[in-house]
């Protein structure tokens, strides 16, 4: 038998047939400004853009981030390809409602201050030491570095807009918690 599920109170002990096949695609970020966080996801992150989608009439954008694996055939033309980002697990969209770049009093509450809601997004990486010294070259804010705290071996960094995000080596992470 194969695994099913940690049993907690409140946990169905087997996800019903009906939800066959629905799969976590996506979670969305508001960011003031697109281009110092596309410059952020991409290059410090390594993501791509897979797909982005404007709405004139509402005034936002939308922006697909993934960090696909090399050897994924992405489809080139833009219906495809909207249809196979939808179809993955772990986009990030970046919303951006347009103007915000300029309105020095745009800001996006974090999830982490009161009154706390989100926490963060995570990226497993496969060396958490090459990782701390590619976010040291880029000067990447850290809310917390690895050797910080009482929960060694991982970080949190901030994003532009001030998201938390946390950085962590699978097989580190295998010795935490009970």
């Amino acid at each position: 038998m194969s695994f099913e599920t940690e049993d907690y109170p409140g946990v169905a002990a087997k996800a019903p047939d009906e939800t066959l096949g629905f799969r976590f695609n996506h979670t969305m970020l508001r960011v003031k400004d697109p281009e110092a966080s596309l410059a952020f996801y991409s290059h410090v992150l390594g993501m791509r853009v897979l797909r982005r989608l404007d709405f004139e009439e509402m005034e936002f954008s939308l922006y697909f981030l993934a960090r696909p694996d090399p050897e994924e055939a992405i489809p080139e033309d833009r219906a495809g390809r909207t249809r196979w980002t939808f179809s993955q697990r772990g986009i990030l969209e970046l919303t951006h409602n347009w103007g915000t770049e300029n309105d020095p009093d745009a800001h996006y509450h974090d999830g982490n201050s009161e009154p706390q809601g989100f926490g963060h997004i995570c990226f497993s990486v496969p060396d958490l030491d090459k990782a701390i010294a590619w976010f040291d070259a880029n000067d990447v804010e850290y809310v917390k570095r690895p050797e910080q705290g009482k929960m060694k071996d991982i970080a949190f960094i901030k994003d532009p807009d001030g998201y938390w995000i946390e950085i962590v080596q699978a097989d580190r992470m295998a010795r935490i918690g009970g």
